[in-house]
């Protein structure tokens, strides 16, 4: 049982505010109000700019001393000398989109490298000692990180004793210390030569590919001039910036998306249309919410539940073929990781008994800690993000090993989760993340007294406000108010995602002309809502059969307003995301 959702209605922007924005709905200027766009130019410099070169890296040649401009330097030097660069990423889709744009610029220079994604269960995340060595020993003399290693303070130190120069490109928050690599590039660096630190790890590694490309074309000889360019590469920066939810309301992330999504839709990698094709989807349909539930799901399978390589591979691939059984693969794995995370929920609500609490109070332990050995590590983090959206707690699930466990974490934006496991660090073999999203590794002996401390610290943290979900809304509408054209206008703000969510409108008092449960297992909820004068609105609300209860002859809805495609006429829909009686407070 979930805790009722909150409804919080944002403060109406003033008169003069929404008049000051001519063409634009008033409806669309409250929402841009809300974003916090208070001026009219800004506004309109968000919802139409598409320039990728916002935050472009630093001239190279005005800043010498930059990490940048010695990564280009030593990479170049690598090309020179003919040694052997590996690529060494990540198992979540934002890596394996890194590792492959990499890999393909450096080809494309002239490198000689191999790609490198450490197992999810053998080695962990990040970069892993004994693995540096290894590529030591192979030949490989450069290792360039996509994606990981801003913590890696003894791996690089293990590197470095290896005989590795070792570049690091990250996105992730970095600890107290840096790790002595021959250049480390990560935006959220203190005083890194930088605009926008909040890339996602495939963002950094596109202004790297971009600083190389952009070098070798100024040092070509007899004309010659690489054939990739940036455009070849944006639907990688796409997919790994929304799949990682990287903030979409900075002009950097979005003006990347936007320009990536038009690749996807007008000339689609041959990896990423086997995708589509599995997904039941056409290139020309991609957005940014068909990437985070079509596209990101199926490449992160691979490194959840087998090997990031299958993914990889897929993304690198030009033989059709070969690309249509490799998407297959990540398919079966797809459904796999589905059916593997429904059963840990269930397994984790029967543990703590999250179904039984009382419906008025949920009074139960601010901090959810699960832990057994039957999870599968590639999916604790799926199964720690649907538990904390479910009962709105931070929540750490555990894949308990024989000697040690490894955790991943997941939390509201009331209690920074890494910040907590930066207070537990003695407890811990290693850690890292974000605010919201971390991951970990605990012997087992420490469970204990870690699940004590971390709740101990969420209850300190927590204990005055109010765990209940809030749903944002942007504005109260009339049903009158529902149109085609509003729904037209709203595309504007695409892509949305993290930080530039889909508005959410709320009406009150609608009329409930008729309504029926709708799906192969009857787990939707399809209502017409009445309109004086006017056609009745559709809504739909996926896997809200529930709510039927709460359907009377008037509700209040809140909802996406979209566009709905029907013999080839549109119409405005309703995508519910909450019912309630009407006038609930």
């Amino acid at each position: 049982m979930s805790p009722p959702k909150r409804w919080q209605i944002a403060l109406p922007a003033p008169i003069e505010h929404l008049r000051a924005y001519s063409g634009i709905s008033p409806t669309l200027a409250q929402i841009l109000y809300n974003r916090g766009f208070t001026d009219p130019a800004d506004a309109r410099a968000f919802l139409h700019s598409a320039d990728i070169e916002l935050g472009r890296f630093l001239a190279l040649s005005t800043r010498p001393n930059t990490p940048i401009v010695r990564a280009v330097a030593r990479i170049r030097q690598a090309i020179a000398r003919r040694e052997k660069i590996t690529v060494y990423g990540d198992f979540d889709a934002d890596g394996v989109t890194s590792t492959a744009l990499m890999v393909l610029t450096l080809r494309e220079i002239g490198a000689l490298v191999e790609p490198y994604i450490p197992h999810r269960v053998d080695e962990g995340y990040g970069l892993n000692g004994e693995a540096l060595r290894k590529l030591a020993a192979s030949g490989t003399k450069l290792v360039i990180t996509v994606d990981c290693g801003i913590r890696s303070i003894v791996e690089v130190e293990e590197g470095n004793a290896a005989g590795l120069d070792i570049i690091i490109t990250d996105h992730h928050t970095p600890g107290a210390d840096v790790p002595p690599a021959y250049a480390v590039i990560n935006p959220k660096l203190p005083d890194f030569p930088y605009s926008e630190p909040m890339l996602a790890g495939v963002g950094v590694a596109f202004r790297l590919a971009q600083a190389l490309l952009t070098v070798q074309r100024a040092n070509a000889r007899n004309g010659y001039q690489p054939g990739l360019t940036v455009d070849d590469l944006v639907d990688l920066v796409a997919i790994g910036t929304v799949a990682d939810l990287a903030p979409l309301n900075r002009l950097e992330n979005r003006a990347l998306v936007k320009r990536g999504l038009d690749q996807i839709q007008r000339a689609p990698r041959l990896g990423v249309i086997k995708l589509l094709e599995f997904a039941g989807l056409k290139p020309a349909d991609v957005d940014s919410d068909r990437i985070g539930y079509a596209i990101g799901p199926r490449i992160n399978a691979a490194g959840r539940l087998a090997s990031a390589q299958t993914a990889l591979h897929l993304l690198l691939s030009n033989d059709e073929p070969e690309a249509a059984e490799l998407a297959q693969e990540l398919q079966t794995l797809n459904v796999r990781r589905q059916e593997l995370t429904l059963q840990a929920q269930e397994l984790v609500r029967a543990q703590l008994s999250l179904d039984t609490v009382d419906a008025d109070t949920f009074e139960f332990p601010p901090l959810i800690f699960a832990s057994d050995r039957s999870f599968q590590p590639g999916i604790v983090g799926l199964v720690a993000g649907r538990l904390m959206e479910q009962y709105f707690r931070p929540t750490v699930v555990l894949e308990e090993g024989d000697h040690e466990s490894r955790a991943s974490c997941r939390s509201i934006p009331a209690f920074d989760i890494t910040h907590a496991l930066d207070l537990c660090a003695d407890l811990l073999i290693r850690h890292g993340g974000h605010a919201q999203a971390a991951g970990f590794s605990v012997v087992n002996e420490n469970i204990p007294i870690l699940r004590e401390r971390l709740t101990d610290l969420a209850r300190q943290s927590l204990q005055e406000l109010p765990l209940q979900p809030v749903l944002e809304i942007d504005a109260e509408i009339d049903v009158h108010q529902i149109t085609l054209d509003l729904a037209r206008e709203f595309s504007a703000l695409e892509p949305t995602g993290h930080g530039n969510p889909k508005p959410i409108l709320a009406v009150r008092g609608a009329r409930v002309l008729d309504w029926r449960a709708v799906g192969k297992e009857r787990q939707h909820l399809k209502l017409r809502l009445a309109r004086a004068g006017m056609p009745p609105l559709d809504a739909i609300g996926f896997n809200m059969a529930d709510a039927a209860a709460q359907v009377g002859t008037q509700i209040d809805a809140a909802f996406h307003l979209e566009i709905n495609e029907w013999n080839g006429a549109q119409s405005p829909q309703l995508r519910l995301i909450d019912v309630r009686p009407a006038f609930s407070s």
